[in-house]
């Protein structure tokens, strides 16, 4: 079937046989806590997808990125999920080693050669919180730099190799700024947590990470621009960028594999375009904004592109579902919980950050002509 058929074999020009291993095992043992797919991802080289090549990578583009993160979806939304995490941490880092030491390129190539994962420890969790203001404290003791707080939900918290964490930290000014740590994940003080109480979306390894006391080297910590203003810098655009459009195509891929499920039931020969131009729509849009990545400023307009994507794509994937979950009937209900999962996997989209409620005042203010800010 050519449904899907790009996406697969894009997967498979950069992880070949990944695809494969993951459709060989049932949909149930894909999504349990572990997940043999974590580790199916880190042996196929899947770490490095969006390293440079310069550092050892894969050096995937933004539309290459979208089209693997929808395959990997389309097979196992835990996966997805987790690893959306793990590649917008790389791309924060990536350009993080535009203003930093020089020690983000060897931690790159690290994550390339070692095929080492991290886990996103950015703001989020928290209903009625800015995303931008992190749960996380720093504070300079001597020479070393003390982390306190916890990262609640945290995907790959039990797998990962560093946890890359959203902090606040003075500057020499006193200002409280939003900054950026490299925490190893052996390091004394952290402790993950049980936290994910639901089974949907298990194998994501979504718990809870505390840190209590982590010392950390100050050339681990990369200070940004933002306050408490929430206006994002250019590190923060670029993380947002890639962050939005990632987990759209990783929850469109989900949901495709719901419409994969209808398209192949057997005796099908009804109209296609109920089950298709929904996610197929949406994941055009989603690939327009990667595309623009390579040729146009990331700045708040292309971002505004990225969000209005991914609100497309909620409606696109709460309709697809609905109608899908219908036309796979009754008995395919009762007979596995293949389909009923998928939809409900395929709607955790809505809950990641910024929502759309959260959006409505900042991106009105942004089409009125002020800077934008993210809810």
């Amino acid at each position: 079937m050519n449904f899907l058929h790009l996406e697969r074999a894009t997967l498979d020009s950069f992880l070949p046989g990944l695809d494969e291993t993951l459709a060989r095992r049932p949909l149930t043992e894909l999504e349990s806590a572990p997940s043999p797919a974590i580790d199916a991802f880190r042996e196929a080289g899947g770490p490095g997808l969006l390293v440079p090549a310069q550092n050892a990578g894969s050096g995937l583009t933004p539309l290459q990125a979208v089209r693997v993160q929808r395959a990997v979806g389309a097979r196992c939304p835990s996966l997805a999920v987790a690893t959306t995490m793990h590649h917008f941490s790389v791309a924060g880092l990536v350009e993080a080693a535009k203003y930093g030491t020089g020690v983000e390129g060897l931690l790159l190539e690290a994550v390339a050669t070692d095929r080492l994962l991290l886990a996103s420890g950015f703001a989020e969790g928290r209903t009625g919180q800015n995303i931008l203001r992190p749960h996380i404290t720093a504070e300079r003791r001597g020479e070393r730099i003390l982390l306190n707080g916890s990262k609640m939900p945290c995907s790959l918290s039990r797998s990962m190799d560093l946890l890359t964490a959203s902090v606040t930290m003075k500057d020499d000014d006193g200002v409280d700024r939003l900054a950026v740590a490299l925490v190893p994940a052996e390091s004394p003080g952290i402790e993950v947590r049980p936290f994910w109480r639901n089974p949907i979306l298990a194998g994501a390894e979504s718990d809870e990470v505390v840190l209590t006391d982590v010392e950390v080297d100050p050339e681990m910590v990369v200070l940004t621009d933002v306050t408490a203003d929430a206006v994002p810098d250019s590190l923060n655009v670029a993380g947002f960028l890639w962050f939005e459009l990632l987990l759209t195509a990783a929850y469109l891929g989900v949901a495709s594999a719901l419409v994969e499920r209808v398209l192949e039931r057997p005796g099908a020969a009804d109209d296609p375009t109920p089950y298709l131009v929904g996610v197929d729509g949406a994941m055009l849009a989603v690939e327009a904004v990667a595309r623009a990545m390579d040729d146009e400023e990331w700045g708040d307009a292309l971002l505004v592109r990225a969000l209005t994507a991914r609100y497309a794509a909620q409606d696109a994937i709460a309709e697809t579902t609905r109608v899908c979950l219908a036309a796979l009937g009754g008995m395919a209900f009762i007979g596995s919980p293949d389909g009923s999962y998928l939809a409900a996997a395929a709607v955790g989209l809505t809950f990641h950050p910024p929502s759309r409620a959260r959006m409505a005042r900042p991106l009105r203010d942004w089409l009125d002509g002020r800077p934008l800010r993210i809810g």
